[in-house]
């Protein structure tokens, strides 16, 4: 009953809504969403210039996956495009960048999910790997298996000529510093870092397809092989082009519990679906209806005593994001002439 209730009332928005005021007319066109983690984000702890760094960091990556998919690319490649620069650049905690363990090691998991056909890909526990998202497509293409730990992983990269390097590559001198302060103040990982560090990106292509991924260095300071909802099908990015495709980034263990990303796509697909008299019909999803989903979904993620945000790209409409948190770093662009990128929830 609950289902059919949000088939109704996306069929009644629809209806009640012109639909020039949220959807692009005709045939939807690609669409592209970013992040770079979220959370304690307010204006008073960045100066402008420290605000001006990370927009630029995330127009250059909204701009390189937006290049793939108006040259007519696939959703994967622009994920994977965009995803590649935030893993290279030491201000996102992915790649170069990532925080330290307890060990004082940077510990690398990322996944990759196909809309058109619900492949998958992930891997965790990696640490000479420079792309964690290229090796998680990897493991996705070779098709045996869904998700590499460890060294498992890392002897999977060199086998598939994915690049090398010394582990001193991740490392920066700020990240060090948060975890010498986390252990001598016996602080949590926000005391020091004050975000949940992920990046991500969601895409639909012309073509009508779909696609997801993310990548981490998980949290300042954490022990014993732990591992979030970034490397976790279902929880922190799942893509199916009957729905949506979805990044999350927050406190990884209530995302798994919540199954955030997989619930949001399942209830856009019954959104998208209305029984009556016996037969189902298609009815259109706007924006609006989406929006409504995933602040739903992040709402029982904030009940379960966790935060963080999300990423949505669904087969019409807009990217939407949602978050729990004063801020995210986040962007999206859209065929339609979309461009924008923001950090604080207000904006």
């Amino acid at each position: 009953m609950r289902l059919q209730l949000l088939a109704l009332l996306g069929l009644a928005l629809t209806f009640t809504t012109p639909s020039s005021a949220h959807e692009p007319p005709g045939e939807p066109g690609w669409s592209f969403a970013i992040h770079g983690g979220a959370g304690v984000l307010e204006r008073a702890r960045m100066t402008p210039e420290q605000q001006a760094d990370y927009k630029a960091a995330l127009q250059r990556a909204l701009d390189a996956g937006s290049k793939v998919l108006k040259d007519g690319g696939a959703a994967l490649d622009a994920v994977t495009a965009a995803i590649t620069l935030l893993e290279d650049d030491p201000r996102f905690n992915a790649g170069r960048g990532a925080v330290f363990t307890w060990d004082g090691i940077n510990e690398l998991d990322a996944s990759i999910m196909d809309g058109n056909g619900r492949a998958a890909g992930a891997v965790a526990g990696v640490h000479v790997v420079r792309h964690p998202i290229l090796l998680a497509r990897a493991v996705m293409e070779d098709g045996r298996h869904v998700m590499l730990s460890g060294k498992g992983a890392e002897e999977f990269a060199r086998d598939h000529d994915l690049e090398i390097v010394s582990p001193d590559w991740f490392a920066t001198d700020e990240r060090r510093r948060q975890l010498e302060t986390l252990k001598a103040q016996n602080l949590s990982a926000l005391d020091v870092e004050f975000k949940y560090g992920t990046v991500g990106a969601v895409a639909r292509d012309a073509a009508g397809h779909l696609a997801a991924g993310t990548s981490t260095g998980g949290m300042t300071g954490k022990r014993w092989g732990r591992i979030g909802d970034s490397p976790v099908i279902g929880a922190g990015t799942y893509a199916d082009d009957a729905a949506c495709a979805v990044s999350a980034t927050g406190s990884g263990e209530y995302f798994i519990r919540a199954a955030v990303a997989h619930a949001i796509c399942e209830r856009v697909k019954a959104a998208r679906k209305l029984t009556l008299n016996g037969e189902t019909e298609e009815v259109p999803l706007t924006t609006e209806v989406l929006q409504r989903i995933v602040d739903g979904v992040m709402a029982e993620v904030g009940e379960l005593g966790g935060d963080g945000g999300v990423i949505v790209v669904s087969p019409t409409g807009k990217p939407v994001f949602s978050m729990n948190t004063p801020g995210m770093y986040r962007g999206r662009a859209t065929a339609e002439g979309l461009n924008e990128v923001a950090i604080f929830a207000d904006e």
